[in-house]
C-alpha cells in the first residue's frame, strides 16, 4: 500500500507542485491550458523555498560501469556542515552493493559532486552521506524539537520525477503508527524523486523527511519525525571513516526491529476469532489489522469464511527484499453436501501448492520443510512448518506454518501464517503458540489457558537444503 518516493512510476499532480526550474515548466505549461484559473503558489512557499534552495541536493545512484543512473531522490545538508540527510531507500544499492554502485549529488546550481555513505537506519529509512561542499546552515535540527499542531502548514522539497527542485504545500494531520516506527502523516503530494528531501514548517524548521504515499488514496503521504534523525547524526559526526561493510549493520537494526516485532506478538495470549465452531488466533492492533470476506461456491458446493490480518508496514532493504511482516490468514471451508470424501478431497488439495520455495534466490536459501500430525489439547491437525535463512544477514529467517483441522469429516480450518525476518527462537516461540491457539468453540473456556507446549513438528537444522514437500520449487 505504502509507495517509497524513489522511482519515476507515479503521476504527477502539477497543480499541488511548484516546479521552479524552467525545464519542468513546459510539461506543466502543456497540460494546463487554463493556466490562469491555477492559484499561484503562497508567498510562503515562495519565501521557504528561496531560503532552503542552496542546501537541497539531487542523490543519484549510478553504475560504477558506465556510470548509468539506477535511482534519484532528494537530500537536504544539515547546518553549515557537509554531512546530508536522505532516505536510506534511496542508497540501499551503494549500502549493498557497493562494488557495483556509486553514488553523486546534483545541487539546484547544477553543481555535482561525489556521495559517501556514513550512516543508516533502515527501520526508520533515514540515511546520513558526506559530500564534497557544505551548507548555508538553512537546516537546522535542535535538541529541542517543536511540537506540530494538527492542520499546521507543512512544506514538502524534492526532486519530483527528476524533473527539477520542487516545493509542494500541504497540512500535518497527526501521526501514524500503522509501524513499529511512527511517520507523521502529510496531506500533500509527494512524488517519486522527492523521497528523502526535507519537511519544513512555515518557520522553516524541520518537521520531518519525505518517506512514501499510499496509491490507494489522494494526498495521503508520509514523513519520518525529524526525532529519529537526532540519534543518527550523532553517530555519523563520531564517524571519522564510514564502514567498509553495511550488511552487518544492517542485520544488527534488522535483529533488534523483530525483537520489537515479537515482543508485541509475544508478551500476551493471542486474542480469538469465531469461525464457525472454531476459535482461530489473531492479534488485532494498530500494526496488525484484520479483515473478513466470505464466498458461496454452490457449483462445487461449500462455503469459504475467511479472516485475513496483516501488517501495512514493511522493512525496505532492497529492491528484492522486504521484510519484518508478520500475516496470518484462516479460512474455514463448510460442505454444503453430505459427502465426506468428496470433501476430504476438496481440502486436501487445497492444502497441497500453499508453499513456495527457490534455491535460486539471492536473498534467502530455499525453504526447509516439516510435515506432521500433530494435536493440541482441543483438535488434530495437520501442519506444515518451513523457514529459510536469509544469505546476507545471519540469525534471521522467514517462517511459514500451514495448517487444516482434521476433527470433521464435513468441515476444517485452514491457516497460512507468514512470519518474515525473525530470529529462529522467537519463530519457534510463535510457531507453538499459533498451533495451540485453535480450538473449537465448545472448549473455548480452555483456550484462556492455552498449552505453552504443543507437539509441533521440529524444523530440521541444516537450512541450506531444499526439501519442499507440499509445494516443491517454484521459478
Amino acid at each position: 500500500m505504502l509507495s517509497t518516493l524513489c522511482r519515476m512510476t507515479a503521476h504527477v499532480s502539477w497543480w499541488m507542485v511548484l516546479v521552479v526550474c524552467v525545464a519542468a515548466i513546459l510539461p506543466l505549461q502543456a497540460q494546463t491550458t487554463t493556466a490562469d484559473k491555477i492559484a499561484p503558489p503562497s508567498s510562503s512557499a515562495q519565501r521557504l523555498y528561496a531560503a532552503a534552495k542552496k542546501d537541497l541536493l539531487q542523490l543519484r545512484v549510478l553504475l560504477r560501469n558506465g556510470r548509468s543512473q539506477s535511482t534519484t531522490g532528494s537530500g537536504f545538508l544539515l547546518g553549515e556542515g557537509n554531512l546530508a540527510v536522505t532516505n536510506y531507500h534511496v542508497i540501499s544499492q551503494i549500502a549493498l552493493e557497493p562494488e557495483t554502485y556509486v553514488g553523486e549529488y546534483v545541487d539546484t546550481d547544477g553543481k555535482k559532486g561525489t556521495v559517501e555513505l556514513i550512516a543508516v537506519d533502515v527501520l526508520r529509512d533515514l540515511a546520513i552521506v558526506r559530500v564534497d561542499r557544505t551548507g548555508t546552515g538553512s537546516f537546522q535540527l535542535p535538541d529541542d524539537l517543536q511540537a506540530l499542531e494538527q492542520g499546521e502548514d507543512l512544506y514538502s522539497l524534492g526532486n519530483p520525477l527528476d524533473l527539477g527542485f520542487a516545493i509542494s504545500e500541504g497540512t500535518y494531520n497527526g501521526i501514524s503508527r500503522r509501524g513499529f516506527s511512527d511517520h507523521l502523516m502529510f496531506t500533500g503530494p509527494l512524488n517519486p524523486g522527492m523521497s528523502g528531501g526535507p519537511n519544513i514548517t512555515a518557520a522553516g524548521d524541520i518537521a520531518g523527511v519525505n518517506v512514501s504515499h499510499r496509491r490507494d488514496g489522494e494526498l495521503v503521504s508520509f514523513l519520518v519525525p525529524a526525532r529519529y534523525l537526532q540519534q543518527l547524526v550523532t553517530t555519523a559526526q563520531s564517524r571519522e571513516t564510514p564502514p567498509t561493510d553495511f550488511k552487518p549493520i544492517i542485520g544488527e537494526q534488522l535483529l533488534e526491529y523483530q525483537q520489537v516485532m515479537m515482543d508485541h506478538l509475544l508478551s500476551e495470549p493471542l486474542t480469538s476469532k469465531t469461525l464457525g465452531p472454531y476459535q482461530i488466533p489473531v492479534r488485532e492492533s494498530e500494526q496488525l489489522r484484520c479483515w473478513g470476506n466470505s464466498e458461496d461456491n454452490t457449483q462445487e458446493g461449500y462455503t469459504t469464511d475467511s479472516i485475513y490480518c496483516g501488517m501495512e508496514s514493511v522493512v525496505f532493504i532492497s529492491g528484492n527484499l522486504q521484510t519484518g511482516r508478520v500475516s496470518f490468514d484462516h479460512q474455514l471451508v463448510r460442505s454444503k453436501k453430505d459427502n465426506a470424501l468428496r470433501f476430504s478431497r476438496l481440502v486436501s488439495d487445497s492444502f497441497s501448492h500453499q508453499i513456495w520455495s527457490s534455491h535460486r534466490s539471492e536473498e534467502v536459501t530455499a525453504q526447509q520443510c516439516t510435515e506432521e500430525f500433530v494435536a493440541n489439547d482441543q483438535l488434530p491437525m495437520r501442519a506444515v512448518l518451513c523457514a529459510s535463512a536469509y544469505r546476507k544477514f545471519a540469525g534471521l529467517y522467514n517462517f511459514t506454518l500451514l495448517t487444516i483441522t482434521t476433527d470433521d469429516a464435513l468441515m476444517s480450518v485452514k491457516s497460512l501464517y507468514e512470519l518474515r525476518g525473525i530470529s529462529y527462537d522467537n519463530g519457534m516461540a510463535l510457531t507453538r503458540k499459533l498451533l495451540n491457539a485453535v480450538t473449537r468453540q465448545a472448549d473455548s473456556v480452555n483456550a484462556e489457558n492455552p498449552v505453552e507446549e504443543a507437539s509441533a513438528a521440529e524444523v530440521p537444522a541444516d537450512e541450506t537444503t531444499a526439501n519442499d514437500k507440499t509445494g516443491g520449487e517454484a521459478e
